[in-house]
């Protein structure tokens, strides 16, 4: 037996609020160790685990969302339960969590965009990708909005992967994207979309373009689209510069220099690069969106020698009636939890949560993913993030006693849900409504169709306990 187990006389009970990479990646690393015996609660607002796998990841890159095989084991552990449909704050409060177990783990990622801070963002036609991007893998609270696709231009503002995602989906053949899991709303809204370019654009240049080689590449090959890059946009003296870049920059404008040196095949659709720009305003008619204001910029060097955009005073004007930012995303406050709100992410300290920036740890309390370090990396960086939060977990746990003990038995959060008439979703659950969504997508030759509302949800897990 191991000390946290010989001090205590029990496993340790830990509460995990987030059922996304961050919250798997965690219990993983928990249900492996070796220093202690853990029993784990998993909390998720909605009745689906897996987070920004199943909202984030675009519905045509299958490949990557088998990571969940790794959460489909963590979830037959016996030692690890799931309770989705469960609000925190709402559901169960932290004090609540505090009183039931030994430690808490908060693993909410970052759930909203940052905003342009520019006039007109918010009229009609104006959205955050992060809604968009929802929208179209189906997250129930966004299953009901309406994008305006009956329009000919959109304008994505962003030069990350999430931007690129975004250009691809409006761009690509319905029937391609008939073969992946795309929401069925999205899809019937994309088969009858008007959209024939998209702009994306980028305030700084090239080689400052957060998105990867492979996201990139894919661009150049979308059925029946030309993709446009002005040759004056890439350096004058290109394969020096790549030659002063990291391998993944040094690649991108590979790939963008074969861009611009394609001639237009007179495609129905056209997906045009712009660099070195920065909306100043979205231009409005009859309270929706006409056009976007760009202010053309250069690059000058900070005091750290890194490039900042500077704008040059010229301006120009494109008519546009959607417009989708994809300039980050950005933590949202939990209910009685200390919050840096500048940075979007819960105060901590190599994963323990601390009471206000660089203020005191908070004992039992910690913090794993995009809410502990900001929205950076892939779903991949979310393991490492995981495992320093855990080795702070496991050193705290040694110092437990008998007196640190939670008061209730691990089945009072079942009581205190069925108490609050919460309908909970357990991990039997979830495999009924996975079972189901497979089912639906086989028989049209999909991996999965997707429900999408959670009373449909709640009412094929009960047909299934009957």
């Amino acid at each position: 037996m191991n000390d946290t187990q010989e001090s205590t006389g029990r496993p340790l009970r830990i509460a995990i609020v987030g059922a996304g990479p961050a919250g798997f990646f965690t219990a993983d690393q928990l249900v492996k160790s070796k220093k202690v015996e853990a029993s784990i609660d998993l909390f998720e607002r909605w009745p689906t685990p897996y987070g920004l796998v199943r909202e984030g990841v675009a519905p045509d890159h299958q490949s990557i969302k088998g990571v969940t095989r790794i959460f489909e084991r963590v979830l037959a552990h016996p030692r690890v339960r799931l309770f989705g449909n469960v609000q925190f704050g709402k559901d169960v409060t932290r004090e609540e969590l505090r009183a039931l177990y030994d430690q808490v783990v908060y693993a909410v990622g970052a759930q909203t965009d940052r905003r342009m801070g520019i006039p007109g963002e918010d009229l009609v036609g104006s959205w955050p990708a992060t809604d968009f991007v929802r929208w179209y893998n189906g997250q129930p609270e966004c299953v009901d909005l309406e994008f305006d696709l009956g329009v000919e231009r959109a304008v994505v503002i962003g030069n990350g992967n999430v931007a690129v995602d975004v250009a691809r989906i409006l761009l690509s053949s319905p029937d391609v994207l008939a073969k992946t899991d795309i929401a069925e709303h999205a899809l019937d809204a994309l088969r009858e979309s008007a959209i024939r370019e998209v702009v994306m654009v980028g305030r700084r240049g090239p080689v400052e373009a957060k998105f990867t080689n492979v996201e990139l590449k894919e661009l150049g090959a979308l059925e029946g689209v030309d993709v446009v890059v002005d040759p004056a946009d890439l350096p004058r003296d290109l394969e020096e510069v790549a030659s002063r870049q990291d391998r993944r920059v040094a690649r991108n404008l590979e790939i963008l220099a074969d861009f611009a040196g394609r001639e237009p095949t007179g495609a129905p659709r056209r997906l045009v690069f712009r660099f070195l720009a920065s909306p100043v305003a979205l231009l409005e008619e009859r309270g929706r969106v006409r056009a976007v204001r760009f202010e053309s910029n250069h690059l000058v060097p900070d005091a750290d020698g890194a490039l900042k955009a500077r704008g040059t005073g010229e301006f120009d004007e494109l008519d546009a009636g959607l417009v989708l930012r994809s300039v980050g995303y950005h933590g949202v406050a939990l209910p009685d939890l200390p919050f840096d709100s500048a940075r979007g992410v819960i105060p901590n300290h190599e994963g323990r949560v601390l009471d206000r920036s660089g203020g005191k740890v908070v004992p039992g309390e910690y913090t794993a993913g995009w809410i502990k370090r900001g929205p950076s990396g892939v779903i991949g960086t979310n393991k490492a993030c995981a495992a320093e939060t855990v080795a702070a977990m496991l050193d705290d746990a040694a110092s437990l006693s008998e007196n640190d003990a939670p008061a209730a038995d691990p089945d009072s959060v079942v009581d205190l849900l069925d108490g609050r008439g919460t309908r909970y979703v357990t991990e039997k659950d979830w495999s009924r409504l996975d079972a189901e969504e497979v089912a639906r997508g086989e028989s049209l030759g999909r991996p999965r169709l997707k429900l999408v509302r959670v009373e449909e949800m709640l009412s094929i897990i009960g047909k299934g306990e009957q």
